[in-house]
C-alpha cells in the first residue's frame, strides 16, 4: 500500500546548519509579511506629508506586483545552476536597497520635491517585490532539498512565516502609532537582517537536480506532463482565490459590517488561523494525503465565500470567514508540496514557474476580476430601478472597463463614492495638504474635478444618493464574492480528477529522483 509523502520517516534528522538555513527562510516570509502590513499602514502618512492623492498612493503600492511573478520564474530559471547562496545575497541586497530608497523619501522631496519622491517611493516598493520574488524562487527548492521526505508538511511550516508577517506588522502598526513613518517602515529589516546574518558564510545544499545530474532541458521536459499542466492551471486558481481575495476581503467584509475596523479585524483572525495550522499539515496529509488535504480546502473555502456573500451580521461573516480561512490556509504550500513531490526532477524550475503562475494570476486576473465582479453586480443594482437611475448617472465611472471576455462596465467612480461616504471629510484634508505644500487646487487637475463635481453635483444630492450607494456597493461585493466561490468549486473537481488518477494507479506517493512514477529507476541516486 502506497503512503503520502509525510507519512515516510526522514532517513536522518536535520542537521543544525540546515535547520538554521530553514529559520532564515522562515524569516524571509515574515520580513514580506511586516512589509506588505505596514505599508499599507503607512500610506495616510505619506498623503499627509508629500501631498499624495489616493490614486497616486494606489499606483504606488501596486509598484511591481506583476514584477514579483516574473522574478520567481526568472530566477527559478538560476537557482539549480547559479546555487541558492548567490540569489539569497541578491535577495538580500534588494530587500536592503528597497530600505534605502524608500527612506530617502523625505530628503528627496524637501530638495527635489513632490514628483521625484513618487518615483523613489514607486522604485522602493519595486524593489521591495523584486527581493520577495528573489527569495519566493529560493525557499522553496531550499526546503524541498533540506527535508526531501516530508517535503508537504516543511513546505507548510515554511509558509507559515507570511501570515505570521501580517499579524505583527500591524501589531507594530498599532503599537508605534504616532511615530514617524520611517520607524515603522524599517521594522521589516529586523527579519531581514537575521536571515542575513544567519545566512552569511553558511553551507548551502546543492539541490536535489544539480547534486543528481539532472539538466535544464529534464526539467522542462517535466512540463509535458498533463498532470503537471494541470497542477499548474490549479494553482493559477490558487493565485485567484487566495491572494486576489484577500486584496479585496477586508474592504468587503468592511463593507458588510459598516466598520473597516472589524473588517480588517476579520483579516487578521484568517491569517492567524493559517499561521497555527500550517504548522498541522504533517498529520493531516499523513491520513488523508495532500490532494485529499487540497480537496477539502477547496470545498471549505467555496463554502466560507459564498456564505461571506450572504452574511449580514458580525457573527455570521466571523463564522463564513472562519470557513474560508480554513479552506485557503494549505493550498499554497500544499500546492507546491505535490509539485516537488511528483516532479523532483523539475527543481526548483517546476516550483519558480508553478509559484510564480500563481501570483501573476492573483495581480493580473484575481485583483481586477474581483473589481470587475464587484462593479458589474452593483451597477446592476442602480440600473434595475428607475429612481436610481440619476444616482448612477452621478456616480458612474468616466471610462467602462473590461475583463477578459466578459462585456464593458461602467462601475461607480471609487473618487466620488469615498467623498460621499465620508462626506468630503477626505476631500478636504487632500486640499488643505495640497494647498500647504504652496501649490493651488488648478495645479492638481483630478483633485480640481473632484472637489468641482462634489460641491455642484454631489453634495446637493448627497441625502438621495448615499443609501442607494451604499446598498449598490455592499450587493456588488456580495455577490463578487459568491461569484468567486465557483473558482475553488472548480479547483475540487480537479484535485477530485486527481485522486481518481492515483487511485487507478494504485495510489498517491512521493517519487525520488532516480525512479521512475511506478518506483523503477531511471537516474542514478547519487551524484555522477
Amino acid at each position: 500500500m502506497n503512503h503520502p509523502a509525510s507519512a515516510t520517516p526522514a532517513t536522518s534528522a536535520p542537521s543544525r546548519s540546515d535547520m538554521i538555513l530553514f529559520i532564515a527562510s522562515f524569516l524571509t516570509l515574515i520580513a514580506a509579511g511586516i512589509g506588505f502590513s505596514v505599508r499599507g499602514g503607512i500610506l495616510g502618512d505619506w498623503s499627509r506629508q508629500f501631498g499624495f492623492t489616493q490614486s497616486e498612493l494606489g499606483t504606488i503600492t501596486g509598484g511591481g506586483l506583476v514584477g514579483f511573478g516574473v522574478t520567481i520564474i526568472f530566477f527559478s530559471f538560476l537557482a539549480d545552476r547559479v546555487g541558492y547562496r548567490a540569489l539569497m545575497v541578491i535577495a538580500f541586497l534588494f530587500h536592503l536597497s528597497s530600505a534605502v530608497v524608500t527612506l530617502l523619501a523625505t530628503p528627496v522631496f524637501e530638495s527635489a520635491g513632490k514628483e521625484a519622491t513618487y518615483w523613489c517611493l514607486y522604485i522602493g516598493m519595486f524593489l521591495f517585490a523584486l527581493g520577495n520574488g528573489t527569495c519566493e524562487a529560493v525557499i522553496n527548492p531550499l526546503t524541498a532539498t533540506l527535508f526531501p521526505r516530508n517535503k508537504t508538511h516543511w513546505l507548510n511550516i515554511l509558509h507559515a512565516g507570511w501570515p505570521a508577517g501580517l499579524i505583527l506588522g500591524a501589531v507594530f502598526g498599532l503599537l508605534l502609532q504616532g511615530t514617524r513613518w520611517e520607524v515603522q517602515m524599517s521594522i521589516f529589516l529586523i527579519p531581514t537582517l537575521l536571515y542575513g546574518i544567519l545566512m552569511l558564510g553558511r553551507p548551502f545544499p546543492k539541490s536535489e537536480t544539480t547534486a543528481s545530474g539532472v539538466t535544464m532541458g529534464t526539467m522542462l521536459l517535466q512540463f509535458l506532463s498533463p498532470i503537471l499542466l494541470l497542477l499548474v492551471l490549479l494553482h493559477a486558481m490558487v493565485g485567484y482565490v487566495e491572494l486576489g481575495t484577500d486584496s479585496w476581503i477586508s474592504n468587503i467584509t468592511g463593507t458588510i459590517l459598516s466598520s473597516s475596523s472589524l473588517g480588517l479585524a476579520l483579516f487578521i483572525w484568517t491569517s492567524f488561523l493559517m499561521f497555527a495550522l500550517r504548522f498541522c499539515a504533517g498529520p493531516i496529509v499523513h491520513q488523508i494525503s495532500p490532494l485529499g488535504l487540497l480537496f477539502v480546502s477547496a470545498v471549505l473555502g467555496a463554502t466560507g465565500l459564498y456564505l461571506l456573500g450572504t452574511a449580514t451580521t458580525a457573527i455570521a461573516c466571523f463564522v463564513a470567514a472562519t470557513i474560508y480561512g480554513l479552506g485557503k490556509t494549505f493550498f499554497w504550500p500544499t500546492m507546491l508540496g505535490v509539485v516537488s513531490e511528483r516532479y523532483p526532477k523539475g527543481g526548483a524550475l517546476a516550483l519558480g514557474i508553478v509559484g510564480g503562475v500563481g501570483m501573476l494570476s492573483a495581480g493580473a486576473l484575481g485583483g481586477p476580476g474581483i473589481g470587475y465582479k464587484q462593479d458589474y453586480y452593483a451597477t446592476g443594482v442602480l440600473q434595475a430601478k428607475s429612481e436610481y437611475a440619476a444616482t448612477y448617472e452621478r456616480y458612474k465611472a468616466s471610462n467602462a472597463q473590461t475583463f477578459l471576455f466578459f462585456p464593458p462596465v461602467a462601475g461607480l467612480d471609487g473618487a466620488k463614492v469615498g467623498v460621499l461616504l465620508d462626506d468630503g471629510k477626505k476631500l478636504k484634508e487632500d486640499i488643505d495638504i495640497l494647498q500647504r505644500s504652496g501649490r493651488q487646487l488648478q495645479d492638481d487637475k483630478e483633485l480640481a474635478r473632484l472637489a468641482e463635481w462634489w460641491y455642484t453635483v454631489g453634495e446637493p444630492h448627497k441625502a438621495e444618493d448615499l443609501e442607494p450607494i451604499k446598498q449598490a456597493r455592499l450587493i456588488g461585493g456580495q455577490e463578487a464574492l459568491k461569484t468567486t466561490a465557483l473558482v475553488p468549486v472548480t479547483m475540487a473537481l480537479g484535485y477530485l480528477l486527481l485522486i481518481v488518477v492515483f487511485m487507478l494507479q494504485g495510489g498517491y506517493r512521493q517519487i525520488h529522483i532516480g525512479e521512475t512514477e511506478h518506483g523503477g529507476t531511471d537516474l542514478p541516486a547519487t551524484p555522477q
